[in-house]
């Protein structure tokens, strides 16, 4: 997190607190983005708990080898038999095909837009909004990037500006506003400050 990114949230005096309190947290591209986009489809509607157990056992049955070769090659059953339920087989197969088929990484989207990248993402089977989000922010590394989807982001927000109390989704699209175009970064202190709960 440079000085610009740190004078962006600060603006926003609960943004401060946060980076008083978690320090410079940082957004970076993953080393490895299918891996990254693996990891996106595992966690999809599961507790983070629960997401890490079953990624664990699935990637061991690839014996931690994530490649889209490895997962079209990948015994279904074992898979199955790891946790993954039969429709994220599916998704992690559709994944796989469409890393083989086109230049889904940061250097093949070197200049694409964010909604662009989210409209291809989108067209694979099993990759819906947060998941594509979670791609931008995490794989990408994109600095504007505002999961809206993801629920442990929105319960963050309301006990960090409503004190618990229900927002609308518009009303946290309004305070996310501040943080522009530094999305991601906000979005990260948003996350650990719900985690240090």
């Amino acid at each position: 997190m440079n000085e610009e990114v740190e004078r962006t949230l600060r603006s926003d005096p609960t943004m401060a607190s946060l980076v008083d309190r978690h320090g410079r947290l940082t957004v970076e591209p993953a080393d490895d983005a299918f891996r990254r986009l693996c990891v996106s489809i595992l966690n999809q509607q599961l507790s983070t708990a629960s997401a890490t157990a079953i990624r664990e056992r699935a990637f061991a049955v690839l014996d931690n080898d994530v490649t889209p070769d490895r997962v079209l090659d990948a015994d279904a059953g074992r898979l199955r038999d790891a946790g993954v339920s039969e429709t994220k087989v599916r998704y992690l197969r559709a994944a796989a095909r469409a890393f083989r088929e086109r230049d889904l990484t940061r250097e093949g989207f070197s200049g694409v837009d964010d909604a662009a990248v989210l409209t291809e993402l989108t067209s694979i089977t099993g990759i819906g909004g947060w998941t594509a989000r979670m791609y931008l922010l995490f794989a990408l590394g994109r600095e504007d990037v505002f999961p809206l989807g993801d629920l442990a982001v929105r319960r963050g927000i309301e006990e960090l500006y409503a004190d618990g109390e229900e927002l609308s989704r518009p009303a946290m699209r309004e305070i996310a506003e501040a943080w522009r175009p530094y999305r991601s970064y906000g979005t990260r202190y948003v996350w650990a400050a719900y985690e240090s709960e």
